[in-house]
């Protein structure tokens, strides 16, 4: 049958978590790219051509929105370990700078300013603060993890403990 945790295809009792699980990365595979270089187009503007701009926070964390939608799309785009590693911290880092900068836009609006994270992603629909959570979902997927070459659930641990006690 295989290892534990394998019920989770097209075939499984789960196919339709599975599906949505799909839907999920192809949803990242056009949102990512195009987030990055909106942002990054936005923020290069407001920072080094457009006249009368006194907060420069804003789209520095804009421009720092953009190098993280970016990385995550690179490491998408890699199905190796590493891409995997790097889309996952990245994402984490990601849901961490919009929930900090959103909660800070609410309290201090005016040092905040019009930022991609600004209320939460507001300006962009909220896709700031949920994509980074559908992108760790997709990420966590049993089926994603094997496609980045990685061992899941209590297959993987035992393995990794047998590893353990040959390499002594």
């Amino acid at each position: 049958m295989g290892e534990p945790g394998e019920g989770f295809g097209a075939d499984g009792p789960q196919s339709g978590a599975a599906e949505m699980v799909t839907v999920f990365g192809y949803i990242l595979a056009v949102s990512y790219p195009i987030l990055a270089l909106s942002t990054g187009v936005r923020a290069l503007f407001q920072l080094l051509i457009k006249e009368g701009v006194v907060n420069h926070l804003a789209p520095g964390l804009s421009l720092a929105a953009a190098a993280c939608y970016l990385t995550a799309t690179i490491g998408f785009a890699r199905r190796e370990r590493w891409g995997w590693w790097l889309s996952v911290s990245t994402l984490g880092l990601e849901t961490a700078l919009t929930l900090v900068v959103g909660g800070l836009s609410l309290a201090l609006p005016e040092v905040i300013g019009r930022t991609v994270w600004r209320h939460f992603g507001a300006d962009y629909g909220y896709f700031p603060l949920f994509q980074p959570l559908i992108g760790l979902v997709w990420l966590s997927w049993p089926s994603t993890m094997r496609q980045y070459g990685l061992r899941f659930g209590w297959a993987a641990l035992a393995h990794a403990s047998s590893a353990d006690g040959n390499d002594e």
